[in-house]
C-alpha cells in the first residue's frame, strides 16, 4: 500500500490501482454522511477532483492521485457513507483506476513514511 500527502491510500490489484482515504483522514473528517463518486470510464489527470465527501464537520474533495481512467466506483459508499468511518482502509475504497505505468507508485510514501508524515 502507498500513501499520498493528501491522505489517500493506493493499493495495486492486478493492473488496477484502488484508491481510498486513510484512517487518519477519516478521523479528521468525523462522521461521513454523503459520498459522491466518479463515473466509470472517466479520464482524469493527477489533481483533478474526482469525489466529494461530506461529513458532519465539512465537505472535502478527493483528488486523482494519478493520471488514468476511472474503471469502477464503490457503490457500497453511496448506500452507506458511514463505511468510510468504519473501514477506511478496507471495504471503503472509493474508486479503481487503470494507469499506464504502475512504477509511478514508487514515488509515493510507504506505510512507515506516512506514519512519520502524520506524526
Amino acid at each position: 500500500m502507498k500513501f499520498t500527502e493528501e491522505h489517500e491510500w493506493l493499493r495495486i490489484e492486478g493492473d488496477l490501482v484502488v484508491v481510498g482515504i486513510t484512517e487518519y483522514a477519516a478521523e479528521q473528517l468525523g462522521d461521513v454522511v454523503f459520498v459522491e463518486l466518479p463515473e466509470p470510464e472517466t479520464q482524469v489527470a493527477k489533481g483533478d477532483e474526482v469525489c466529494v465527501i461530506e461529513s458532519v464537520k465539512a465537505a472535502s474533495d478527493i483528488l486523482a492521485p494519478l493520471d488514468g481512467e476511472i474503471v469502477e466506483a464503490n457503490p457500497a459508499l453511496t448506500e452507506n457513507p458511514a463505511l468510510v468511518n468504519e473501514d477506511p482502509q478496507g471495504d471503503a475504497w472509493f474508486f479503481k483506476m487503470q494507469i499506464d505505468d504502475l512504477s509511478v507508485l514508487d514515488a509515493f510514501m510507504d506505510e512507515d513514511e506516512y506514519k512519520d508524515f502524520i506524526a
